[in-house]
């Protein structure tokens, strides 16, 4: 087995003043009426994109504070080929791979990808859903740049 070692600890919690606002947004977005649920399966569907092992392991442990089974949880990253989840999460997933995938097209977020998303979420939801995609982005690209490791605890939560 490969050893790996944190390069340093988390950013935020070595700039001063830096974690309460990034703890805001994240309270901010679990206020805005999408499912806890949903949010930790967009979570863990952008971190297995960004190849983030803590995001990966701490988005299944919150999915499954959630409610979520290991059914889908398991089956996350085949949500296309699986029938276990509803039209919301599909919509929100897709979502959620579109924004995490931003160069992976010319038009990194179609409209019918956006307008599925919108049949499905009030704007607040909407803002609150596309809020958590780029900040469980930002919490990917933190914790692979410094090698943070899964199952340690370098948000200090």
């Amino acid at each position: 087995m490969k050893t790996i070692e944190t390069r340093m600890k988390n950013p935020a919690t070595l700039v001063p003043d830096a974690m309460p606002p990034i703890q805001a947004l994240y309270a901010a977005a679990h206020k805005g009426g999408v499912p806890a649920a949903t949010l930790a399966l967009v979570h863990l569907r952008a971190s297995q994109i960004n190849g983030c092992s803590f995001c990966v392991v701490s988005g299944a442990s919150s999915a499954k504070k959630a409610g979520e089974t290991d059914e889908r949880l398991f089956t996350v990253a085949a949500w296309r080929e699986t029938p276990y989840f509803n039209d919301a999460e599909r919509a929100a997933l897709a979502l959620a791979e579109a924004a995490t995938r931003l160069s992976d097209r010319p038009d990194p977020v179609p409209d019918g990808i956006w307008d599925e998303a919108a049949r499905h979420y009030d704007e607040p939801a909407l803002a609150a859903l596309i809020l958590w995609i780029a900040i469980s982005n930002f919490f990917n690209r933190i914790n692979v740049t410094t090698r943070q490791l899964a199952g340690s605890n370098p948000w200090g939560a």
